[in-house]
């Protein structure tokens, strides 16, 4: 974390936006420092990992409060610095900017505005529309209404802002989970996502919130109110990035299987209501720029492979139209298998048994299988995307998918972290 910390207080470098906040700063790191650090602390943050990880499994029982204490210090420092790992945030500050202004940042790109707040946005992304949901550009806009003409405000509240939502994350999931030591060590002092979603600033930290909200309480017996409230947070999580469908859908499945029609009917119709009247005010063409984004694909990925054959064998066009229709079969089929997986969990230790009850996490199972599905089947997967993972994980009984969510952000990690600027050797 303190490797992350100096990456980030010495900006502007190759791994930072193009800009430095004054908060935490140190003199500019060169292109090959910056480099070697970063790549440095995301491997020792998935090495750590995996090492905690081992020692709970032989019986380390680590203090919840402490390690809750450990995450929150690290995200006070980190909030205090410079973006770290991607340029998002200035894309974020300037969508916000653009609604401040009271135009449509579905329509209008970073590019039109100019200014301070264009100029941070990557080169790759500041001609492209915001792709984020009426719950984000909310935030957004009242960052950028508060921070004006001084981008560097704008992100300092966007960073604080996000950082508070990963703490509050965290003490929900330290209260309601089976085993609290697993939990706030993977959450509350996750270093991977400390660095990842509160060094980055990412909005994926929020749809993590919400949905936690929502799962907590759906493994808990609700009346028709308590089911209206989950519907109304995953809606809202939807309202962040419409990607928190995958949640929905994970968490209805469990319902639709024990034809529980009213709790179903409840949660579904509410969630509907709310994202209509999230999306009614900005018009649903806010969906448009969700149509490009559809048909990329990321670093590593085995749909690179695919579309290298595809390229030469059928075309771009043919072969982005098998991959948009292939992936999600592929998505559902490792996420029946991570089903079967998790259904036969390892043995817990006796102190670990009072507190899980199998049938009130039933819903959080199929969720988690859904989600490190579309992780592992995405086209399209960055490292923050695991962030609706993570927590589900947390809530689970220990497995051996534990290792492969650690091996899988790490490598994410390692492969995106410049925001567009390149690696400096």
């Amino acid at each position: 974390m303190l490797l992350i910390a100096v990456v980030a207080a010495g900006a502007p470098n190759d791994h930072t936006i193009d800009a430095a906040i004054p908060l935490l700063h140190l003199p500019a790191l060169a292109g090959p420092a910056s480099t070697y650090l970063t790549l440095a602390a995301y491997g020792a943050q998935g090495l750590g990992l995996i090492g905690m990880l081992a020692a709970l499994r032989r019986g380390w029982r680590p203090r919840p409060r402490v390690m809750f204490a450990a995450g929150t210090a690290a995200a006070c420092l980190l909030t205090l610095a410079t973006p770290v790992g991607s340029a998002d945030m200035a894309s974020y500050a300037a969508y916000g900017r653009i609604a401040s202004l009271g135009l449509d940042p579905y329509q209008v790109v970073p590019a039109q505005i100019g200014g301070h707040y264009a100029h941070l946005v990557s080169s790759i992304w500041v001609r492209t529309a915001s792709v984020y949901g009426p719950v984000a550009t909310f935030v957004q806009r009242l960052a950028a209404g508060i921070g004006g003409d001084r981008v560097m405000v704008t992100i300092g509240l966007l960073m604080a802002a996000n950082a508070a939502a990963y703490v509050a994350t965290g003490v929900i999931l330290v209260k309601a989970a089976g085993d609290r030591s697993r939990a706030a060590l993977l959450w509350a002092a996750n270093p991977l996502l400390l660095a990842l979603l509160v060094g980055g600033g990412h909005l994926d930290t929020y749809v993590a919130f919400f949905g936690v909200c929502a799962v907590v309480l759906a493994s808990r017996p609700q009346d028709w109110q308590g089911e209206a409230l989950i519907g109304a947070l995953l809606g809202l999580a939807c309202g962040v990035k419409i990607s928190a469908a995958l949640l929905v859908l994970g968490l209805s499945l469990p319902l639709l299987r024990a034809r529980c029609w009213n709790r179903l009917l409840t949660r579904s119709l509410v969630c509907l209501a709310v994202l209509v009247l999230l999306y009614a005010p900005v018009g649903f063409h806010a969906f448009a720029p969700l149509g490009g984004a559809s048909h990329l694909v990321s670093t590593p990925s085995f749909w690179q492979l695919v579309q290298i054959i595809g390229h030469a064998l059928i075309g771009p066009s043919a072969t982005a139209s098998l991959i948009s229709a292939a992936w999600p079969l592929v998505m559902v089929a490792a996420a029946l298998l991570l089903l079967r997986h998790r259904s036969n969990p390892e043995p817990l230790p006796r102190l670990d048994r009072p507190r899980w009850e199998t049938p009130r996490w039933e819903q959080s199972r199929y969720a988690h299988a859904l989600s490190l599905g579309w992780n592992l089947a995405a086209p399209w997967c960055m490292p923050w995307y695991t962030a609706m993972t993570w927590p589900l994980t947390a809530l689970l009984p220990r497995s051996r998918t534990d290792y492969l969510l650690v091996v899988l952000t790490t490598t994410l990690a390692l492969m995106h972290n410049t925001g567009g600027h390149g690696w400096s050797w």
